[in-house]
């Protein structure tokens, strides 16, 4: 379930050199479950990643982190509006070989083929198709440590095991073959606000 349209209140380091705007704030963690805006330090690798990649991000409206640092039961895909200053935050999943135990926690990201690992570094979004797990979103990755999304399939989309009574059961999300996996309801979301040509940034502290 999404947590919607949050004020920010305190600064990020999303700065305006890099976004082209006013700085990006973070809002106060009580105002969500456990954190409400990645870590500072993975939001400066996604400052130097917007820099470095710039020239190949089309749409600047909103710019996405995923912060594994956080377990799965809780708002860690961050979707930042720097124009209004917005955040909204939403659970997403990691992929099972990234958490073979299946702890909720990311233990290892790999670009591997074969691995159903997640995979860090910076991400193009790319044109939204309808496959298997209905509307979804394709990915291109920027960086070497996530090169192989594209081979990989590695994309955006709904998946059962991110439902609500899914957490609600099992205290965590299920998890994906390295997909950024969203319950229905939230990946209209995603897909609504993060349309093609956007930076998407995966990463933990």
């Amino acid at each position: 379930m999404a947590i919607r349209e949050n004020p920010l209140s305190r600064r990020a380091v999303l700065g305006r050199a890099a976004l082209g705007s006013a700085a990006l704030a973070a809002p106060a963690l009580a105002s969500l479950p456990h954190a409400a805006a990645p870590h500072p330090r993975l939001l400066e690798r996604a400052r130097d990643a917007f820099a470095r990649h710039s020239s190949r991000i089309s749409a600047r409206d909103v710019v996405a982190i995923a912060d594994y640092s956080l377990h799965s039961a809780f708002p860690r895909f961050f979707l930042f509006a720097p124009e209004s200053g917005q955040v909204t935050a939403l659970r997403v999943s990691h992929g099972r070989g990234s958490d073979p135990a299946h702890s909720g926690f990311l233990q290892r990201f790999s670009a591997q083929p074969g691995s159903a690992a997640s995979s860090a570094g910076a991400y193009l979004t790319g044109a939204a198709y309808v496959g298997q797990h209905g509307r979804s979103r394709r990915l291109i990755g920027l960086e070497p440590e996530n090169s192989t999304a594209e081979a990989r399939a590695i994309v955006i989309h709904g998946a059962w095991y991110c439902e609500p009574q899914v957490l609600k059961q099992t205290g965590k999300l299920g998890r994906s073959e390295g997909c950024f996996a969203f319950s229905q309801s939230d990946v209209e979301l995603v897909l609504e606000r993060l349309g093609p040509g956007h930076l998407l940034y995966s990463g933990r502290a």
